[in-house]
């Protein structure tokens, strides 16, 4: 088989469902397109349809992510079909990847058991001490989530299930990035993501929950400045890892800093498929599971379109210093309508940190490839 360019798929299997209704939720507004009497939940057929035709497209190996909504609503034997099908249709000793991103509310005993034995990855969201997570992550009802949360990690950390933290930075705990960060530590979470919340309103306005760019590099090069003290060799922060990463291997693993917005399609629970999670949008839908195969979806006009805006940033980017680190950043982030050439809502605060940032950066980049050189010498 001809090798291809890779992609991954990030898979909404009940759409936007969820049993929580934070308030800077991006995505639960999709329950509205459901049709009315359907339930949001992937069949069966769809769901081998799905994996089998990419298990059968000609990669290196096979990166399912699970998301929602709340990927945990269908339940165990939901994953169990899911791991049934990968061993069916794979191919020779080629690699399978599955990681789910969840509140953990749901997260029982035996799910965590599972998703130890068949080596799921699982992204936490948890925003912070339990005041701080409980401002914004609250149940359909209006209930606190904190505890909930911490008895689902509790349920991951006896199983021996490997999971990260992922951090919404929204207009509450932005301040907080010292508090964050010990809290974080001290609850022995050393695998972190933070995300900055970034939603405008109808008048194009950021929400109240939102951050803007100077609020982002500030929390930014606070919590560098603390890792970088003390814990460079203990605690793996996404993004810095995505910098050295870019340094060393001269390799992009973030696709928000490479200049082309393709390295994923998102399927819908429908089978829908989609250019990115931020634009799940009629217009953007590239075809359907039953119908549309990954060739005509990687081949379409509308993916190369939607790939190629990235690289229409701002005129000022061209002699930014930090444009191979951003290439304009998101799309999502270049205002309320997304339109090329729109400088970042972050701009400012990605130059704040890279240049408060870079130089140690460097410094660790080159140590990295000293020990690269060494171990090379020693085999």
């Amino acid at each position: 088989m001809n090798r291809i360019r890779p992609f991954s798929l990030l898979i909404k299997p009940v759409s936007a469902s969820c049993n929580l209704r934070c308030k800077y939720c991006f995505y639960i507004d999709h329950l509205n397109y459901i049709k009315e009497g359907d339930k949001p939940v992937m069949a069966d057929a769809t769901l081998e349809k799905m994996i089998s035709g990419y298990m059968g497209m000609a990669l290196e190996e096979y990166n399912f992510m699970w998301q929602g909504g709340e990927p945990t609503i269908p339940g165990l034997k939901f994953y169990e079909r899911v791991v049934e099908l990968q061993k069916q249709y794979v191919h020779s000793n080629v690699k399978v990847n599955n990681s789910l991103q969840t509140n953990a509310t749901l997260i029982d005993r035996p799910m965590a058991e599972f998703f130890t034995k068949n080596n799921f990855l699982l992204g936490v969201s948890l925003d912070g001490p339990k005041t701080t997570h409980n401002k914004y992550r609250l149940t359909a009802s209006g209930e606190p989530t904190y505890s909930k949360v911490m008895q689902g990690i509790n349920y991951l950390q006896q199983a021996k299930t490997e999971f990260n933290i992922l951090c919404l930075v929204n207009s509450d705990n932005v301040t907080k990035p010292e508090e964050l960060y010990k809290y974080y530590r001290e609850k022995g979470f050393h695998f972190l993501q933070f995300i900055p919340c970034v939603e405008y309103d109808e008048k194009g306005d950021l929400t109240h929950y939102s951050i803007n760019g100077i609020q982002w590099g500030e929390f930014l090069c606070e919590i560098f400045d603390i890792w970088y003290r003390t814990d460079i060799r203990r605690v793996s922060i996404r993004h810095f890892d995505s910098v050295l990463n870019y340094l060393v291997m001269n390799r992009y693993t973030q696709c928000t800093m490479d200049k082309d917005c393709r390295q994923y399609f998102v399927v819908e629970y429908d089978g829908g498929i989609y250019p990115c999670d931020f634009f799940v949008k009629k217009e953007l839908e590239l075809g359907n599971i039953d119908t549309t195969s990954w060739e005509e979806a990687l081949t379409s006009p509308i993916y190369e379109d939607f790939g190629k805006r990235k690289g229409q940033w701002n005129s000022r980017c061209n002699s930014c210093k930090w444009l191979q680190l951003c290439h304009g950043d998101c799309q999502k982030m270049r205002g309320p309508d997304n339109n090329p050439g729109t400088l970042s809502t972050l701009c400012e605060g990605w130059q704040m940190f890279y240049s408060h940032t870079i130089e140690r950066f460097e410094r660790l980049a080159q140590s990295i490839r000293n020990q690269n050189i060494q171990l090379q010498e020693k085999k």
